[in-house]
């Protein structure tokens, strides 16, 4: 049993996947970090559990049989605003990640998720920042597109472009970082990154630390908002 420091940051894990979550339960359980308090199978108990163990952060599956994690979301934030909801999903459509942070999560990830993108979603969230899945990133992104275009996809690539002054901030970044801040724009996770690069994911996250101090931003949505917002990276 993993031996309780102080200051670990305590989890709740609520997934109907007894397998996956032996998995997800198995990797958070080796970073010195992370407490796993108590864990459960349905969203009818998220709140009495919360109640109980006083978690920081609850990972939480959306779909479940009896009570999902978007209603069981809901209850948790409204009573217990200052534990964080990190939601675990299989779908990467854009309408479920907007309709789940309306509810008061504080992240999104996508269950083809690698270790360390958990690892990391968890320590951002902690934190008190915010965490969405790269992927789920770019499929947002694309539909504000659409939407900001009337739904034309073709007038946004022909004048859209041409609309906003395109520039690498090369006055703040290296033209590497530069090219991960794209790369982190079109949806790629750090280990895509790397392998598009020829770097290594080591490297990868270096240059992330970096972009996100530069940039003075807490993580890598608010970097990729905020540089398509300023025309440092194209939309594609």
């Amino acid at each position: 049993m993993q031996e309780r420091i102080e200051n670990q940051v305590k989890l709740l894990l609520i997934d109907d996947h007894k397998l996956f979550r032996e998995g997800v339960k198995r990797i958070l359980a080796m970073e010195p970090g992370f407490d796993i308090v108590a864990e459960g199978d349905d969203g009818n108990e998220a709140a009495t559990l919360v109640a109980t163990y006083q978690p920081d952060v609850v990972l939480m599956d959306i779909n479940m049989p009896e009570v999902n994690g978007v209603e069981a979301t809901k209850e948790i934030t409204a009573q217990f605003p200052g534990v964080k909801v990190l939601i675990l999903s299989i779908h990467d459509d854009e309408s479920y990640v907007t309709h789940v942070l309306k509810t008061g999560a504080a992240g999104y990830l996508l269950k083809e998720m690698d270790a360390d993108a958990l690892i990391e979603a968890v320590k951002v969230v902690s934190s008190g920042g915010a965490y969405i899945h790269p992927k789920v990133t770019h499929n947002l992104i694309k539909e504000y597109r659409r939407l900001a275009t009337g739904g034309d996809e073709d007038s946004d690539n022909e004048i859209g472009y041409k609309e906003v002054e395109y520039r690498k901030p090369l006055h703040l970044l290296t033209r590497r970082e530069c090219e991960v801040l794209q790369l982190m724009t079109d949806g790629y996770s750090n280990r895509m990154i790397g392998e598009t690069l020829y770097i290594s994911e080591k490297t990868v996250k270096n240059h992330v630390s970096n972009i996100l101090q530069k940039m003075n931003v807490n993580d890598r949505t608010q970097a990729v908002v905020e540089s398509i917002k300023k025309g440092y990276v194209i939309v594609r």
